[in-house]
């Protein structure tokens, strides 16, 4: 069976993570229990590297070598400003 690695949906990320909490780092053939789960012809080896891709993407933003987004934030209902920004101009005023 050829390897489907590229095309991961919404559908088989999901139970990606699924798979990923049932079963754990001592579960016996690991990887093809949760190519198995997954299902849409991945592999053992297509789950290993999601599985290595997603640590390498992890490690990479809590080292901070991949900035984190700067969302913008919509001002409240009431149009005051959110509690966090009140809060980050207090503190820059102390």
């Amino acid at each position: 069976m050829g390897s489907n690695y590229g095309n991961w949906n919404a559908r088989q990320n999901k139970l990606f993570e699924n798979a990923l909490a049932m079963y754990g780092e001592e579960t016996t053939d690991r990887w093809q229990k949760m190519a198995r789960f997954i299902g849409g012809n991945k592999t053992a080896e297509d789950v290993k590297r999601h599985y290595d891709l997603l640590v390498d993407e992890v490690s990479q933003i809590e080292s901070g070598q991949v900035p984190l987004p700067n969302y913008k934030q919509k001002p409240s209902a009431s149009g005051q400003p959110h509690q966090q920004e009140q809060m980050m101009r207090y503190l820059k005023l102390q």
